[in-house]
């Protein structure tokens, strides 16, 4: 992706809304509420941020119902030529016995593909983003 390191780091402290806490910004331990769809299906999550290093790293634990852990995200740049390339990575946290109530909550059975499908749809707009501002 073609970008100045300096406008992804602007459109990563845009994107992090629904702070919790009274956050400023994308800042380690501020917390944000994820609101999440698919289809007909609508849940709500509590992110903290976990690393917040502008032109380097963004990174957040999510969890769910009291607390319960779901994933964790994580967004890497890194310079390349005038711009930089963007790495999306996420890790599963459910326990195995969480899966089930979440996937129905979800309706997302296959965590991995539909993971892999949102990481191209997400760093596809995140080039289009920082393309079009430029």
């Amino acid at each position: 992706m073609k970008a100045a390191r300096g406008r992804l780091v602007h459109i990563t402290r845009k994107a992090s809304t629904g702070r919790v806490g009274g956050a400023s910004g994308p800042a380690v331990g501020a917390k944000f509420k994820g609101r999440n769809r698919r289809g007909f299906r609508r849940w709500s999550t509590l992110s903290t941020i976990t690393d917040a290093e502008p032109g380097r790293r963004f990174g957040f634990e999510v969890t769910s119902v009291a607390g319960l852990p779901v994933s964790r995200w994580q967004y890497d740049f890194e310079p390349a030529g005038d711009g930089c390339v963007v790495v999306e990575s996420m890790w599963e946290r459910r326990p195995a016995w969480f899966r089930v109530p979440t996937s129905t909550v979800t309706g997302v059975w296959n965590r991995d593909e539909a993971n892999a499908a949102n990481i191209a749809t997400t760093l596809a707009r995140l080039k289009r983003a920082v393309e079009a501002s430029r």
